[in-house]
């Protein structure tokens, strides 16, 4: 059993008679001709693309997956294989991973070890299909050979930075603005009619950027300014990167049980406020492990980060933010949830030198909350109001600094 194959295709590309403009091309995904079957003992997956690319197959575990990288393929208005229930196979899910990266994960309910992997070129019209033969192998087997490979060239996630010590801003000087629109390419985030929760938050995110930038007092950086994946461990790299003053996150959530509208922000806390906020925060988190990151050895990282002092004093600040960001959309009579300040153990909140804040805008579960963030006019409040709330905390924001150095 191969605990993993990979298989360059750069000079099987240019033994294949295809126009110099198909090769520039991004390759395409054919859903007609591919498809998911059982075989004995195993399952079978066939991809179709329009030509070959650079491709990479290997497994993760806790939980089970088979993940295959490409580099890289539009898979157009696509967004998975269709799998009839059965107790091998969850999910095939695929979409964009990051600029210039595609990725499928294959959600598994049973131990399936990767048989073999080939990747076929058709000499006559540079048509190429990636079969991948999957097997049932033991528990123990399929844990030994699962893990991210280290293949030179392939695009892999940056652990956080250690923190650096920062003087705190005093009001004088242009702050930076990291604003990060939840989920994105593979992962969607929440789904719910036909409102995709990346989709908007990007959007929002754009708007936001765009009321902060009026200001004139601030720089504003996205953390992904298109479809992509963004790990959690990379958009807080990102921000710490860009020194960041201030870090806000955007999502909004929907429930498959019970009721619940309005806005909520949230601030880390290792202790959540209620059982709701530690099941959200669990499920954010749990959207890295189904795009297919592997975490192992990511939390000692973030507890080496946490034993910074700097999280002393910037914790008081981002409860400062998100006080202020309450108060600005109430004042803007944007609906609230009845308890609109919580905290939880939020990984992508995790910095401890950077004021942090994520904000949940509503939830796609309730029509009202839905019909509001689809509303371009109805997030520009939203946006106005969470800006004139980060000019007002950075005024207050420098008066306590004072203090403090005093």
């Amino acid at each position: 059993m191969k605990p993993v194959i990979l298989f360059l295709t750069g000079l099987l590309m240019l033994a294949a008679p295809v126009s110099a403009q198909d090769l520039t091309a991004l390759a395409r995904f054919d859903p007609e001709a591919s498809q998911f079957s059982d075989r004995w003992r195993g399952s079978r997956i066939e991809l179709s693309l329009s030509q070959a690319v650079p491709w990479r197959v290997f497994t993760l575990d806790k939980p089970r997956r088979l993940i295959a990288d490409f580099r890289e393929v539009d898979w157009g208005t696509s967004s998975g294989l269709p799998v009839d229930p059965n107790d091998r196979i969850e999910a095939i899910r695929f979409g964009q991973f990051q600029p210039g990266w595609s990725r499928m994960v294959v959600d598994l309910k049973a131990p399936l070890g990767l048989d073999t992997a080939e990747m076929r070129v058709d000499q006559t019209t540079g048509r190429a299909m990636l079969d991948i033969a999957l097997t049932l192998v033991s528990e123990d087997e399929f844990s030994k050979t699962s893990g991210t490979p280290d293949t030179p060239g392939w695009w892999a996630v940056p652990a956080a930075e250690v923190a650096k010590t920062r003087m705190r801003q005093s009001g004088s000087e242009r702050l930076t603005v990291v604003l990060d629109p939840g989920h994105g390419g593979i992962d969607p985030g929440a789904i719910h009619s036909d409102a995709s929760e990346k989709d908007l938050m990007l959007s929002m995110a754009r708007e936001l950027k765009d009321a902060l930038l009026r200001t004139g007092q601030v720089n504003v950086i996205l953390t992904r300014g298109d479809d992509s994946f963004v790990p959690l461990e990379t958009r807080v790299a990102i921000a710490r990167h860009a020194e960041a003053n201030l870090f806000i996150s955007l999502h909004a959530d929907a429930l498959s049980e019970g009721q619940a509208s309005g806005a909520t922000v949230y601030t880390f806390s290792d202790s959540a406020s209620d059982e709701a906020s530690a099941a959200l925060a669990e499920r954010h988190d749990r959207s890295d492990l189904l795009a297919g990151v592997d975490l192992r050895g990511q939390d000692d990282t973030i507890a080496g980060i946490l034993m910074d002092l700097a999280w002393l004093e910037n914790q008081p600040r981002s409860d400062a933010i998100a006080n202020a960001i309450v108060l600005a959309l109430d004042q803007e009579g944007i609906d609230l949830h009845k308890v609109p300040r919580r905290a939880a153990g939020f990984s992508v909140l995790k910095a401890p030198d950077i004021p942090s804040v994520l904000v949940e805008v509503g939830y796609l579960s309730s029509v009202r909350d839905r019909t509001r963030v689809s509303d371009p006019e109805m997030r520009a409040r939203m946006a106005d109001a969470i800006a004139g709330a980060v000019l007002s905390w950075i005024v207050t924001d420098a008066a306590e600094g004072e203090l403090v150095r005093q």
